[in-house]
C-alpha cells in the first residue's frame, strides 16, 4: 500500500494523528522493554552468572546502543524515519525472542546486544517529533514522548512481575509479541515523513569529532551528556541508597520508583508545554535544572523519609522540564537533512552515561551514602552554568 508522507505544510490534524501514532508505538515498545528487565538477573541466575557478569549484561544494551545509535539516526535522514523505526522493534521483537530461547548466558549477552544495536525507536522518534512539529511546540511533543517512554517503563515491569509467575520465559515471549503489535502499529497508521538525504555523505562516526567540537549542537550535546549523567546517578544508585539510609526492601523501593516514575511521566505530558509557552526552552530548561539541584542536595543529606519523598519529587518534576527542552534545543540546532544524525550522536552520549553512571554512582557508595545524590547535583550545576551560555536558536537553513 501507498506509504503516506507528511510535509512541514501538512493539516494539523494530519500532524497530531502522526503524533499519537508514535506516541502509541513508543508506549507499546517500552512497555515491552519494561516486562524483562526485572527479570534479567534471574535469567542469568539460571547460568550461574556471578554479580559482575549480571551487570555486565545490562551494560552490554547500552554498550551497542553507544555505537548504533549515530548510524541509526543516519539511516534515518537517509531512508526515512518510518522504516528505522519499524526495523528497530523488529530487532526488539527477535532479542526478545533469542532470549526466551537462549540455552546460556553468551545467548543472553547476545539478546541484550542484538536489541541495542537495532533500539533506535527514541532518537528515531526524536527526529520524527522534529520533522513535524513547528518550534513553538517542539518541547511539548519531545514532553509527550518522554511520557509514553516513561508510562511504558512503568506499567512494563509490573506486567512483566506479574506474568513471571507462569514461568520465566512468559514475560519474554509476551514482550516479543507486544514489539511486533508495535511494529505492525507503526507500517500501519505511522506516516513517514518529508526530508530525506542524498545516500553519499561521511559515516557519522567520521564525522563525530566535527559534530562534538564545531557544530552548532556542540555546546548542547555535552550539556546532555552532563545532564544525563547525572540523572542516571541518581537513578541508578538510588535502590542501594534508600536501602543503606532507611532500610527499605525491593517491594518498598519499587512502588516509590513507579510513583516517581509516574510523577515525572505526568510531568512531561501536562507542564512542559505550558512551562516553555511561559518562559521559553533555556528558562524552562534552567527551572528544571534548578529543581533538580535543589532536590538531589536536599536528598543527599536529610535523614528524615517524609522529607527524602518530596526532595525526589521536585528532582522528578526538574527532570521532566530539563530533558524535552534540551532535547528541543538540540533538534533547533540542527538541519532538517540533520535531524536524525544529531539525535543520533545525542543517543549515544546519553548510552555512554548510563554506562558510566553506575559504574561511578554505585561506587561511591563505598565512601558515602550522600556522595552519589551530591555527586549528581554537582554534574547538573556544571550543566546549569553551560546552558546560561547557550543563545536563542534560530532553526538553520534547510539544507538538500
Amino acid at each position: 500500500m501507498p506509504i503516506q508522507r507528511i510535509t512541514p505544510e501538512a493539516d494539523e490534524r494530519v500532524k497530531r494523528r502522526a503524533l499519537l501514532a508514535v506516541f502509541i508505538t513508543i508506549f507499546v515498545s517500552l512497555i515491552g522493554f519494561g516486562i524483562v528487565i526485572p527479570l534479567l538477573p534471574f535469567y542469568a541466575q539460571r547460568f550461574q552468572a556471578s554479580e559482575l557478569q549480571i551487570g555486565l549484561l545490562f551494560a552490554s544494551f547500552s554498550v551497542a546502543q553507544l555505537f548504533a545509535s549515530p548510524i541509526l539516526g543516519d539511516w534515518s535522514d537517509r531512508w526515512g524515519r518510518r522504516p528505522v523505526l519499524i526495523l528497530s522493534l523488529l530487532g526488539s521483537a527477535a532479542s526478545f525472542v533469542m532470549l526466551a530461547l537462549a540455552p546460556n548466558l553468551f545467548w543472553l549477552f547476545l539478546s541484550r546486544l542484538l536489541d541495542g544495536f537495532t533500539g533506535g525507536n527514541i532518537t528515531t522518534a526524536r527526529a520524527y517529533i522534529a520533522d513535524i512539529s513547528p518550534p513553538e511546540r517542539r518541547a511539548r511533543n519531545f514532553g509527550l514522548i518522554g511520557a509514553a517512554f516513561g508510562l511504558g517503563f512503568i506499567l512494563g515491569p509490573a506486567l512483566g512481575g506479574g506474568l513471571a509467575s507462569f514461568g520465566l520465559a512468559v514475560p519474554a515471549w509476551a514482550a516479543a509479541a507486544i514489539s511486533l503489535l508495535a511494529a505492525a502499529y507503526a507500517f500501519v497508521a505511522l506516516p513517514e515523513t518529508a526530508h530525506l538525504v542524498p545516500a553519499k555523505r561521511p559515516s557519522p562516526w567520521r564525522e563525530m569529532p566535527t559534530t562534538l567540537t564545531r557544530s552548532p549542537a556542540a555546546r548542547l550535546l555535552w550539556m546532555n551528556f552532563i545532564l544525563w549523567l547525572g540523572f542516571s546517578v541518581y537513578q541508578t544508585t538510588f535502590p542501594l541508597f534508600v536501602a543503606m539510609r532507611f532500610g527499605l526492601g525491593p517491594r518498598e523501593i519499587g512502588y516509590i520508583l513507579a510513583v516517581v516514575g509516574l510523577v515525572g511521566a505526568l510531568s512531561q505530558a501536562v507542564l512542559v508545554g505550558r512551562v516553555v509557552h511561559a518562559l521559553g526552552e533555556q528558562r524552562t530548561l534552567l527551572v528544571g535544572l534548578l529543581l533538580n539541584i535543589v532536590g538531589l542536595s536536599g536528598a543527599a543529606f536529610t535523614h528524615a523519609l517524609p522529607m527524602f519523598y518530596l526532595l525526589v519529587g521536585i528532582a522528578s518534576v526538574g527532570g521532566a522540564l530539563a530533558l524535552p527542552s534540551v532535547v528541543s534545543l538540540i533538534s533547533r540546532s540542527a538541519t532538517d537533512a540533520e535531524q536524525g544524525r544529531i539525535q543520533g550522536v545525542s543517543g549515544s552520549l546519553e548510552s555512554l552515561a548510563r554506562i558510566l553512571a553506575p559504574i561511578g554512582g554505585n561506587g561511591a557508595l563505598k565512601y558515602s551514602d550522600a556522595l552519589p545524590y551530591a555527586a549528581a547535583a554537582g554534574l547538573l550545576v556544571v550543566g546549569a552554568l553551560l546552558a546560561l551560555g547557550v543563545r536563542p536558536i534560530q532553526k538553520p537553513p534547510t539544507t538538500d
